[in-house]
């Protein structure tokens, strides 16, 4: 009698949870790991080959090791890189080459939260089709497995090999990514959030000539995005200014994003990042199509600030999976959240934060300003989120009401302004987003759609 474990298990980020506990605990972890390679070996047609890392849970070591011994029963050779970044086992993936990449993260969430994302050989997450593959072998598995004990198997890699694993991938962004990037008489603060990139991030802008100044940087399995990393921007933003630095990055615990301050101790969110960005590739031609993935939550003031300079913002659903998907479909170089998820997919696709961060440094030395420089084009508009409990999730197209008061408000708006209405994936709600250059008016604006709604389609208060 197993009723959970057959629901869905991968989100858009892989499967995650509360380590310890369905599904990440210790018998369905090797299940996962023995589905994984047989499915991998039934498509390659021989026993597969799978890197694996992890960040700095107090959990990760006993879960990567349940999830190789999973894997090594159904005869795969696996590699472990142990502390690692997610985008560096998209790299291991890709240039091993491996037939998966598996990272155990829970990427931005608290250190009881845990997770499993796979990749395949080209650096991309797996196919859906495995993933339910896997999910039915899970609810399939039997409920007594009496090789599950609670000693956490040996590693399959020793740190000798897990280190060369981690600078292959490190040699990788400082000769093919920044190659000639000369970053001497340049101070940044590094936050490192405690986690995967602790050690990777403050040794790969060492070696570019940076004064490196890291903090966050001392993992003790439980600290990782505790107050610190792109979450908690503030002791970052403190220290740059403390230290004098030319500009600060925040980092999250699998450094697939980043954040950035600027000298000033301003914060430079994704939105702000990928303008300058985008003006840097098309200032040396090499923004192709001179178009910029977004998702729809990125500020209108993104949108507004490269149509001013010749560049179309296309926009995809929330997550980096859409986002990926619309940069392979378009052909676009360049796309991101406001997270500072921004993903390059000449180089990689995964996000990789210390990519992004070797991207804007070289905007900044090409054109020889500073981050507040370059941000400079870039004004943020004032944005209202209004959430409203529903008690049916009702098109708003069959809400006579919503849509007239709606149509009012976005030609009132123009193109100086945006509206947004979507119901939550995950609660009752109802979300009205709405943009535009006057903080009150946007106010005004949402509160009365709110109220149209909840005349519509609101749940009892009572």
């Amino acid at each position: 009698m197993k009723p959970e474990n057959t629901r869905r298990l991968f989100g858009t980020d892989g499967i995650r949870g509360e380590a310890g506990k369905f599904p990440l605990d210790s018998r369905t972890i090797r299940v996962i790991g023995r589905s994984l390679a047989r499915h991998l070996a039934e498509r390659t047609g021989r026993n597969p080959r799978i890197v694996t890392g992890r960040d700095t849970r107090e959990s990760g070591p006993w879960i990567e090791s349940d999830l190789i011994a999973g894997a090594r029963e159904v005869g795969a050779e696996v590699h472990s890189a142990e502390i690692i970044t997610t985008p560096g086992i998209a790299f291991l993936a890709r240039t091993l080459p491996a037939d998966a990449g598996v990272v155990i993260s829970a990427s931005h969430n608290p250190y009881q939260d845990n997770g499993i994302k796979v990749f395949d050989p080209s650096g991309r997450k797996l196919d859906e089709a495995t993933e339910r593959r896997i999910e039915k072998d899970i609810a399939e598995a039997s409920g007594a497995n009496p090789s599950v004990n609670d000693q956490v198997p040996e590693l399959a890699a020793n740190e000798k090999h897990a280190a060369e694993l981690r600078m292959r991938y490190l040699n990788y962004l400082e000769h093919d990514v920044a190659h000639d990037l000369p970053l001497r008489d340049l101070t940044m603060v590094v936050d490192c959030a405690n986690g995967a990139a602790y050690e990777l991030a403050p040794e790969l802008f060492g070696r570019l000539g940076a004064r490196v100044v890291p903090i966050n940087n001392q993992p003790d399995g439980r600290n990782i995005n505790r107050d610190c990393g792109s979450l908690h921007i503030e002791g970052l933003q403190r220290r740059v200014t403390e230290e004098r630095a030319d500009l600060g990055v925040a980092f999250d615990g699998d450094a697939d994003r980043a954040l950035f301050v600027d000298a000033s101790g301003n914060f430079v969110d994704g939105d702000a990042t990928m303008w300058v960005m985008a003006s840097d590739l098309k200032s040396r031609s090499e923004l192709t199509g001179d178009v910029v993935v977004a998702t729809v939550m990125s500020n209108i003031g993104l949108e507004i600030a490269l149509r001013s300079c010749g560049i179309k913002l296309t926009r995809a659903d929330v997550g980096d999976k859409y986002v990926l998907e619309e940069l392979i479909r378009s052909g676009a170089v360049m796309g991101g959240e406001q997270s500072g998820h921004i993903i390059f997919p000449g180089l990689s696709l995964a996000g990789d934060g210390m990519i992004t961060t070797i991207s804007l440094l070289r905007a900044m030395r090409h054109h020889n300003k500073t981050l507040a420089e370059l941000v400079a084009g870039f004004q943020r508009y004032p944005q209202v989120l209004v959430n409203v409990r529903v008690r049916e999730r009702k098109p708003f197209a069959e809400l006579p009401a919503v849509q007239r008061l709606a149509r009012e408000i976005e030609q009132q708006l123009g193109d100086r302004g945006r509206l947004l209405l979507r119901y939550s994936g995950t609660e009752s709600l109802a979300r009205v987003m709405i943009e535009g250059e006057s903080e009150s008016e946007v106010t005004s604006q949402a509160n009365a759609l709110a109220e149209a709604i909840r005349a519509e389609v609101g749940a009892d208060q009572s």
